[in-house]
């Protein structure tokens, strides 16, 4: 079974990789649900062999609605993760109506190409969107990375486990968020996918000694969370996947 890990650092894209991932979703901001990578770091995740990686197309935070500047946006940057040589992308786009825009994801992916091209959570924003999955296959979607439209994939186990066994055969399916050692063989026996997603992350903290401008500044303390992947977390779920 393969098991994608998420990761906005190269500290934790090794850590990642030496814990046993089979694929790194590769982006930045992870702690907003992740945006596109910089330039920077994606050239130094090139530099690590022997992993497949799919780099997150999200210009911004919020909704996936996006504007005709910001679709061009996320054009230029396909642009360099081609030239870059990635294996993939991972985006998502939504209409108005909360329908998927299947019209700008066929765009996408048709531009993409030759990297393949996996539909991120905004699946699990959108309006009905088990009833688009055979329009994704049409044009090209590899794989769809969904919590089942819950908070967490546990929570949302039948919702996978229906559209596993509807639509598994032809489209990767795969559960993500809060995936952990305790839950993933339950949830494996429920929905029967042969991906899993996760972060695995844990917040080390900021190694910063000074930190009285926190209260002069009356800046918020999340900025003292620093978030890196955990190699215990991920090898934990690696080591449960590899006896099922």
């Amino acid at each position: 079974m393969i098991l994608e890990v998420c990761v906005d650092s190269l500290k934790s894209l090794k850590i990642a990789k030496e814990a046993g991932a089979d694929r790194i979703e590769l982006c930045s901001a992870l702690n907003i649900g992740g945006l596109t990578p910089s330039f920077g770091l994606m050239c130094q995740a090139k530099e690590i062999k022997d992993i497949e990686i799919f780099v997150m197309i999200r210009p911004r935070s919020g909704d996936f609605l996006y504007t005709d500047e910001e679709f061009e946006t996320m054009k230029k940057d396909i642009e360099i993760v081609k030239k870059l040589g990635f294996d993939g992308i991972v985006t998502g786009i939504l209409k108005e109506s909360g329908n998927i825009d299947l019209i700008r994801m066929k765009e996408i992916a048709d531009f993409a190409r030759p990297l393949k091209v996996a539909l991120h959570r905004a699946f699990d924003d959108a309006l009905e969107p088990e009833a688009d999955i055979d329009c994704l296959i049409d044009i090209g979607i590899i794989r769809i990375l969904t919590s089942g439209q819950k908070k967490t994939a546990s929570l949302g186990a039948d919702y996978i486990a229906k559209i596993q066994k509807q639509f598994g055969d032809r489209i990767e399916i795969m559960p993500g968020a809060g995936i952990n050692a305790e839950n993933i063989e339950r949830l494996h026996n429920k929905v029967n996918c042969k991906n899993y997603h996760m972060s695995g992350k844990v917040d080390i903290g900021s190694q910063m000694i000074y930190k009285d401008y926190i209260e002069r500044m009356e800046t918020p303390k999340s900025e003292l969370i620093v978030e890196i992947a955990d190699y215990e977390k991920i090898k934990a779920v690696r080591d449960i996947l590899d006896s099922i």
